[in-house]
């Protein structure tokens, strides 16, 4: 931001520089200038004593000195005119300038709107901004390094057509693509066709499977899990899509995007499961809200400890643990299950 105002400051200066330089060097010298000083001053002197003039006796002499002043005046040569003739170089100075200014204008008035914005959305004013060139370089080359660029700007800028078109060029060319399938797979999933329908079954198991590929390509990225964690969750697969999002939040601890659906499909689970709601109400404050680890409790999914063991520990507590004798039967059993079925998912 500060070059950017530094570099107008410039081209301001610049243009004031070009438009006043030829006004001023065509100002010539008068020779003449201390004689026609010394006559104009006289001038107005007899002027102000004639308008002034009480003794009329004067009025002649006054009178006459007045128009040898002015005769003295008239024989001087004409003094040159200040910003006289508009000489070549002044008027492509000008012209210079103008084009200094709007070239300003239109490079460093966008930055100066872009500062007001937040950072995602100056970003996608940006990407915006660059879809054309983006698209005309992808079309020219033909690579897939093109498309990508291309079908991420409008991705990432809300411009879903022309990201659909990109990914799938891209995917032409190579379809094991994780950022284009897991992409084109989302939107062909969430977004409603030409007609404003939803994806017909059909499609949209096609979809899931671009995006599951991506997952099993990409297993890493943060986006291929929440994107697959979006997906199961859109097939009823709570389970899965929870750890696909938990996942999701422990490659990419800053990462909120998933955080709505969490909490919803958390919701959902308690309901169904007599466990996770044991567990919410007892567990989940010192366990973390997903069993693998709080700020006082170990992680639940790592433990090695059998059923009975278990057990004992809730019911009769264990160090900093507390006791919970007064689970009902079913309570307890159903917690039970639940940890017991998070130890067969420990990897």
């Amino acid at each position: 931001m500060t070059l950017s105002v530094a570099l107008l400051v410039l081209v301001v200066l610049v243009s004031l520089f070009l438009v006043l330089e030829p006004m001023r060097a065509d100002a010539a010298a008068d020779p003449d200038a201390a004689e026609r000083s010394r006559l104009e001053a006289e001038r107005d002197r007899l002027y102000g004593e004639l308008a002034a003039l009480e003794d009329e006796t004067r009025r002649p002499d006054l009178e006459r000195r007045a128009a040898l002043t002015l005769r003295a005046l008239d024989a001087l040569p004409p003094a040159p005119r200040i910003g006289g003739r508009v000489r070549p170089f002044a008027l492509a100075g000008a012209g210079l300038a103008v084009a200094l200014t709007v070239a300003g204008g239109l490079t460093f008035v966008p930055r100066w709107q872009l500062a007001s914005l937040s950072a995602g959305e100056a970003e996608d004013v940006r990407n915006v901004l660059a879809l054309p060139e983006l698209r005309r370089r992808a079309e020219a080359s033909g690579n897939q390094a093109g498309y990508l660029a291309w079908g991420k700007a409008a991705f990432d800028s809300g411009q879903y057509d022309q990201a659909v078109q990109a990914y799938g060029s891209a995917l032409k060319l190579d379809a094991r693509q994780p950022e284009a399938l897991r992409r084109l797979g989302i939107l062909l999933l969430t977004r409603p066709d030409s007609s404003g329908q939803p994806a017909k079954p059909e499609e949209a198991r096609q979809a899931f499977l671009l995006i599951r590929t991506a997952a099993q390509l990409a297993p890493s990225e943060p986006e291929s899990q929440l994107l697959l964690g979006f997906a199961l969750a859109r097939f009823g697969q709570d389970r899965n899509a929870l750890a696909a999002l938990e996942r999701y939040r422990t490659l990419d601890p800053k990462g909120r995007d998933a955080d709505e659906m969490i909490t919803s499909l958390r919701a959902r689970q308690n309901e169904d499961d007599p466990g996770l709601r044991v567990y919410a109400a007892s567990c989940a404050s010192c366990h973390g809200p997903n069993g693998a680890g709080g700020a006082l409790g170990p992680s639940l999914r790592a433990s090695t400890l059998t059923r009975a063991a278990l057990r004992s520990v809730i019911v009769n507590g264990k160090g900093v643990m507390p006791a919970y004798p007064d689970l009902k039967s079913a309570e307890l059993n159903a917690l039970l299950e639940l940890l017991e079925r998070w130890q067969r998912e420990r990897p």
